[in-house]
């Protein structure tokens, strides 16, 4: 589920929606690029920085498709589900984890 500050998580994931064929900036002092995330590299984190690299991943995908709109609820539901997946099949990029729950 998406923690409280839902606020921050929209605003990430509209960030996220503008910057979507950018590059994404890793925690440590390398570049990475979003589509080289393994699923264990986001579930390491917690709180807000694990809920902040998922909402980027809604909000990347929302940019790609030119989605201009989402249901807070149904990302949620998504949240939970890429979660899930991601405790499954740890080595599985992320990405690729949040495009099979979106369906």
């Amino acid at each position: 589920m998406i923690a409280p500050p839902v606020r921050l998580a929209a605003a990430a994931i509209l960030l996220a929606a503008g910057i979507a064929t950018g590059p994404v900036r890793a925690q440590n002092t390398h570049e990475e690029s979003i589509d080289e995330y393994t699923c264990k590299e986001v579930m390491r984190d917690s709180g807000e920085a694990r809920d902040i690299e998922i909402a980027f991943i809604h909000g990347y995908l929302l940019g790609k498709a030119g989605a201009t709109k989402f249901d807070l609820e149904t990302l949620e539901k998504q949240t939970d589900a890429f979660i899930n997946r991601c405790l499954d099949n740890p080595t599985e990029k992320s990405l690729d984890a949040m495009m099979k729950v979106k369906g």
